[in-house]
């Protein structure tokens, strides 16, 4: 178990907020308990299940029916199938979103030994070739995209400037174009993760 007590907490006013959110807190994390694992579990089959009940076609007949779905129909095979179907949506999503993360802990000065400690601990080899972009030198100005919270950014480097600044259009459609004022790209990324976070679609409930 780590110790929080010395890590800074800075508010998002502060001058400093950036910086030290920028900054590696070591150790990243603290390992989930069985517990918290199999809390994972119940999240993900209820979305995993809510999305089965969506697109299974025996499903799909009750609605049309005007009849509520009876939770004993989970044990037919069709909907077993559709829930299946759901969770390989569901590792799609984590892919996505893991290599929006590996991106942006990359970027904001993670190796890829940490990158590979944590996803499940595999070697720094793999996890380069799983998220290729993720680590770059100092040196380096490509610009790399970043999807988060529905939305997708980019972020560039200005030689004129010598700066950072990004592009991004949130999941509400907003758009927005930073000044090259950034003077890091995990300045930049920060910036964009905010506005994206900022402009992100609120949960809709699930269908009845």
């Amino acid at each position: 178990m780590s110790d929080e007590t010395g890590i800074p907490t800075p508010d998002q006013n502060d001058a400093h907020f950036w910086a030290t959110v920028t900054t590696l807190v070591e150790p990243p994390w603290n390992e989930p308990t069985t517990e918290d694992s199999f809390a994972m579990d119940d999240r993900v089959h209820e979305a995993a299940r809510a999305l089965a009940e969506r697109i299974s076609t025996r499903a799909l007949a009750y609605r049309a029916a005007g009849k509520a779905l009876d939770p004993a129909l989970m044990a037919a095979p069709d909907l077993q199938l559709a829930l299946l179907r759901a969770l390989y949506e569901t590792k799609q999503s984590v892919d996505r979103l893991a290599e929006s993360a590996a991106t942006v802990a990359g970027r904001g000065g993670a190796s890829y030994a940490q990158l590979g400690a944590a996803w499940g601990g595999i070697k720094r080899q793999s996890a380069r070739l799983k998220w290729p972009h993720a680590v770059v030198g100092r040196s380096t100005r490509e610009s790399i995209p970043l999807h988060y919270a529905g939305g997708s950014a980019v972020v560039h480097h200005d030689a004129d400037a010598d700066a950072w600044w990004y592009s991004a259009t949130a999941a509400d459609q907003e758009e927005k174009e930073s000044e090259a004022v950034h003077g890091t790209y995990a300045e930049a990324i920060a910036g964009a993760t905010e506005f994206l976070l900022a402009h992100a679609l609120p949960d809709r409930d699930e269908p009845a």
